[in-house]
């Protein structure tokens, strides 16, 4: 399966990846918002990938993460999770901060949340934010996405800290 936009490439992930996971979902500043991450060390960066490698591998995957290639360089991922009903998802993404501010996440989500509502047949995706993770609010309301909810997270970078979470929905086009 391979999703393409104007300027990327959405893939399954793989351990092709692995070290440019690793360089991304590793790093500090990169992760700072992110609940579960940095990740600490290669070998559960290949875990984790492994495990989203065998979701691509059932017939009805409760995850479907994707690499963001652009010009068949990976430069971050994008992932739906499935709710137990299957007709919503949650949305997130990682981007290396070497490709920030270029509208490459909002490219790939505009891809992925076509790909939910026209292959999975989702009707509604959401979408969970750090209060202070402004350009993931950014892409979030670009996407047109509404704000829902507001709840509380902790963010494993920042230990036991208690954050402000905001939530944000979209719900299918009715046809």
């Amino acid at each position: 399966m391979e999703l393409t936009t104007s300027r990327l490439t959405l893939r399954p992930v793989d351990m092709t990846y692995l070290h440019s996971t690793h360089e991304y979902a590793s790093d500090l500043e990169n992760t700072r918002f992110m609940m579960f991450l940095p990740y600490e060390s290669l070998e559960e960066t290949a875990r984790i990938i492994q495990e989203a490698q065998d979701e691509w591998q059932k017939s009805e995957p409760a995850i479907y993460e994707f690499v963001i290639l652009l010009d068949g360089v990976h430069i971050g991922g994008i992932t739906l999770y499935m709710q137990e009903d299957r007709s919503v998802a949650e949305l997130a993404w990682l981007l290396n901060k070497n490709y920030w501010r270029k509208g490459y996440i909002s490219e790939a989500a505009r891809a992925i949340v076509e790909f939910g509502w026209n292959t999975l047949g989702l009707r509604q995706i959401f979408a969970a934010c750090d209060s202070e993770n402004i350009a993931s609010r950014r892409a979030i309301e670009k996407l047109g996405m509404q704000f829902v909810d507001e709840g509380t997270r902790k963010n494993r970078s920042m230990g036991d800290e208690i954050r402000r979470e905001l939530v944000y929905e979209l719900l299918r086009p009715q046809a």
